[in-house]
């Protein structure tokens, strides 16, 4: 085991580890963002309004997440209308192309545990405040929402730790992340198993601080509803 060469590349890991925690963040956001909507779609009565959540949701879970990045990074390229919009910019860059693909594929994934969370919220809830005259959108945003993300939260919080392992096929797309970078370094030192496990030891940080947000996050939303 040479340490040298370990000590040596944490500079270049911590570069990389910051832009993983940066695609984490981000996509992981714009997921939930996008989820919240999917999610109501997927719970309402009118068949038309939840056939276009399902059949994304069902697109997104049934694909690997490695041909979802090819597609956006070098499918969306071969349509000349794309590469003659203001949007080129953007996805000609493999940073902003890797967050679209991880955006859209956590979002599925969210959108589907928030369905079961809101589907789960108790109906004695939702009696009570039809009861006390709050109309669908009040409940909405009163009672179902912040009910079905305290459901939601210890498996969305799984979701972020996968995303966070998928994370590395950014690598795939010649994106600099955490992996990207050992990849780099071991080309130029033909010693994989030191920087392999300098790069899961900066994984196993990150998950353990994602971990142990999500566990005061919960102690709150329980507190506050004790």
């Amino acid at each position: 085991m040479n340490w040298e060469v370990i000590v040596d590349s944490l500079p270049r890991l911590l570069q990389g580890a910051l832009v993983t925690v940066e695609l984490v963040a981000l996509s992981g956001v714009l997921g939930l963002a996008l989820a919240i909507p999917m999610a109501l779609g997927r719970v309402a009565r009118p068949l038309w309004v939840r056939a276009g959540p399902f059949a994304f949701i069902f697109f997104f879970r049934g694909t690997p997440l490695l041909v979802q990045i090819f597609l956006v990074y070098y499918g969306l390229s071969q349509f000349e209308s794309i590469r003659e919009s203001f949007l080129w910019p953007m996805l000609s860059q493999a940073y902003w192309c890797a967050i679209i693909a991880f955006t859209l594929n956590t979002a599925a994934y969210t959108a589907e545990i928030l369905r079961g969370a809101i589907q789960a919220v108790p109906s004695g809830e939702i009696e009570a405040a039809k009861a006390i005259g709050m109309g669908r959108w009040l409940r909405l945003r009163r009672i179902v929402l912040p009910r079905a993300f305290r459901i939601a939260l210890p498996a969305y919080s799984n979701e972020v730790i996968l995303m966070l392992k998928g994370s590395a096929l950014a690598s795939t797309i010649t994106l600099l992340d955490l992996t990207g970078v050992a990849r780099t370094i071991i080309a130029e030192t033909y010693m994989p198993i030191e920087l392999f496990l300098a790069a899961g030891a900066f994984y196993l940080v990150i998950t353990a601080v994602i971990l142990q947000g999500f566990r005061l996050v919960e102690r709150r939303l329980h507190g506050v509803g004790e």
